[in-house]
C-alpha cells in the first residue's frame, strides 16, 4: 500500500471523499478492538486489515457505480457489507442490507452502523429468513461464504428476479463455476482482484435452472 491510503481506496472503489476515507481509517480502528473480544477475521489477515479487508471489499464500488439497493449475505466481520456501507453514503438514496445470523456479530455491525449512521441495515436472520425483508436488490454480495454452487443457491430468489451478484473468489474458482453449471446456466464476468494476485470478483446476472441433458 501506498503512503497515502486515500489515494488506494480511490484506485480501488473509484472517486471517494477524503471525509469516507477517515471513517474507513476509524472503522479500521474499531474493528480490531472489537475482534479482540469477538473473532471477526482470521489471525493471519490482521497484521494488514487495510488492503486485505477494506480496499478487497471497496473495490465492489467500483464495478457498480451506479447500483443503489444492496444486500451483503454472512456478513460477518463486515466485509463487504459494511465498507459498502460507507461508501453507499456518497450515493443518494443508496442503501444495503447486511443479513447475519451471528448475534455477536450482528451486534458489532449494528454498533458501526450507529456510530457511523450509515445507510445500512442489520437483519439477524438466517438467509432463507430473509428474502420478504430484501424484496428486490440490485446487486447480491458474499465473501468467504461458502462454494459457488451453495451461494448461487442461497441468492437465487433474488439472482433468478434480475439482481447481480458479485462474489469474492480465490484462486480455485474455476473449479467452482464448473460445478455450478451442472444446476444453473448464468451469464459470468470475471473481474481480477485489485487486492489479491489470485482472486477474482464474480459478476453473475440472468440465473437460471440448467437444462437438464
Amino acid at each position: 500500500m501506498s503512503a497515502d491510503g486515500w489515494t488506494d481506496l480511490q484506485k480501488a472503489a473509484g472517486p471517494v471523499s477524503r471525509e469516507t476515507f477517515e471513517r474507513l481509517r476509524a472503522f479500521e480502528q474499531l474493528f480490531l478492538k472489537w475482534n479482540r473480544s469477538i473473532n471477526l477475521a482470521a489471525p493471519s489477515t490482521l497484521d494488514d486489515v487495510w488492503r486485505r479487508h477494506i480496499l478487497d471489499s471497496a473495490q465492489l464500488a467500483r464495478i457498480a457505480p451506479a447500483a443503489t439497493r444492496w444486500v451483503d449475505l454472512g456478513s460477518g466481520g463486515g466485509f463487504p457489507g459494511l465498507v459498502l456501507g460507507f461508501l453507499l453514503k456518497e450515493r443518494p438514496r443508496a442503501s444495503i442490507d447486511l443479513v447475519e445470523s451471528n448475534r455477536k456479530k450482528a451486534s458489532f455491525l449494528q454498533s458501526v452502523v450507529g456510530q457511523f449512521d450509515l445507510p445500512a441495515r442489520v437483519l439477524a436472520k438466517r438467509i432463507g429468513d430473509s428474502y420478504p425483508l430484501v424484496p428486490a436488490p440490485e446487486i447480491v454480495t458474499a465473501r468467504a461464504l461458502a462454494a459457488l454452487p451453495d451461494l448461487l443457491d442461497l441468492a437465487s430468489p433474488w439472482l433468478t428476479k434480475g439482481a447481480h451478484a458479485l462474489f469474492h473468489k480465490g484462486r480455485d474458482y474455476r473449479a467452482e463455476v464448473e460445478e455450478s453449471a451442472h444446476r444453473w446456466a448464468f451469464d459470468l464476468v470475471e473481474h481480477p482482484s485489485m487486492t489479491d494476485p489470485h482472486g477474482v470478483i464474480l459478476e453473475i446476472s440472468d440465473l437460471r435452472p440448467a437444462k437438464q441433458q
